[in-house]
């Protein structure tokens, strides 16, 4: 399964206020596993930025004067899409969004070309009801390390997504973890592969099978030799 974890940052709250993106961010998934691939553009919107909007992304309209506008990089960005799961958090917002840019060009919108969305906001507040279901909050919840997001940023955000996403579903895939795995890459908050610590495995103490043995023996005791965790000898298995 190919999935693209997408955000956005915008010049404000409302594409119907004219409104628009400065900031796209796509990271690719298949099989749950980042690929290392990944799409990150900086737009140049044509209009003024909201204060408000400018204080959470920090984005300036200065540092957006020379980049490309969203026509130059509407192919890109619906080819690297095509046929993808999107996973977005809050999808109403970036698709509000990304469909009014696409509009503008006389375009198809995102979900006509997609396999299908998945709000992760939507399934955290049913998974968590009550609950804050922020990124942060969940980034929080699930002890993903977030302390380099002190601005919101749709790279490094769609990376945090993406952890998010997979643990808060990982009890919906089974998967196969060997110990000597090597490391996988994930992408950097800078956009560079960097590459995640190989799982620790810790093996039981002598003290702790002992105490798993005897803890199977009174098992195998109380319901007369059918203790199903412990192995039967050959005659047993065939009767």
């Amino acid at each position: 399964m190919r999935q693209i974890v997408l955000d956005t940052e915008t010049t404000g709250l409302n594409p119907r206020d004219g409104h628009r993106i400065i900031e796209v961010a796509c990271i690719e998934m298949v099989n749950r596993r980042p690929t290392g691939h990944h799409l990150h553009k900086y737009i140049n919107p044509e209009r003024e930025i909201d204060a408000g909007a400018q204080a959470v992304h920090g984005i300036s309209l200065e540092f957006l004067a020379d980049k490309p506008k969203f026509a130059d990089v509407a192919d890109e960005f619906l080819e690297f899409i095509n046929g993808a799961q999107l996973i977005i958090h809050n999808a109403p917002f970036d698709l509000g969004f990304l469909n009014a840019e696409l509009d503008r060009l006389g375009r198809v919108p995102v979900e006509t070309i997609c396999s299908g969305v998945i709000d992760t906001l939507r399934e955290a507040k049913e998974l968590h009801p009550g609950k804050r279901n922020s990124l942060d909050a969940l980034c929080e919840r699930y002890e993903i390390d977030n302390s380099s997001r002190t601005l919101h940023g749709a790279l490094l955000d769609t990376e945090l997504l993406a952890e998010v996403y997979l643990a808060m579903t990982r009890g919906q895939n089974a998967l196969m973890i060997e110990p000597e795995e090597a490391p996988r890459a994930l992408l950097g908050a800078d956009g560079k592969v960097r590459q995640r610590k190989p799982l620790v495995v810790r093996r039981a103490s002598d003290d702790e099978v002992a105490a798993h043995d005897a803890v199977l023996a009174a098992i195998d005791k109380e319901s007369k030799g059918n203790c199903l965790w412990l192995p039967k000898t050959t005659a047993e298995a065939t009767g």
